[in-house]
């Protein structure tokens, strides 16, 4: 009789579960939109685009209603949207720069007004 080892091998299922969850693909966001819209055109069904793109239906039926919802929040005008890192720095470079700008010109226009008035000119 074979007395077995206290660890057991994983089923062959589960490691064919781990290695295609290890290997999925991300898509781009431009390849979302490709398939989402292949997929309104309506030449091939819903079910043969997402075997041809190796994807399931339920995946292309969020991307499509992702895509949707975006589309209608973009044509009422919401087009609010997260900035990103390198974009936020600049705008923060650009705001100070301004500011410095607005700080300098200020002065400048002051010490113009003390001279008018130091120098007999006309007041208000």
């Amino acid at each position: 009789m074979r007395q077995r080892s206290g660890t057991s091998k994983p089923s062959a299922e589960k490691v064919v579960k781990d290695i295609r969850r290890r290997t999925r693909k991300q898509h781009s966001a431009e390849e979302k939109i490709r398939i989402v819209l292949e997929g309104l055109r309506g030449e091939e069904s819903i079910a043969e685009l997402c075997r041809r793109e190796g994807i399931a239906t339920s995946l292309y039926y969020s991307w499509s209603k992702e895509f949707l919802e975006a589309g209608k929040k973009r044509l009422a005008g919401d087009t609010a949207r997260e900035a990103t890192s390198p974009e936020v720095k600049g705008l923060r470079a650009e705001a100070a720069a301004l500011k410095e700008a607005v700080a300098d010109l200020t002065l400048e226009n002051r010490l113009l007004k003390k001279s008018m008035l130091g120098d007999g000119g006309d007041e208000g």
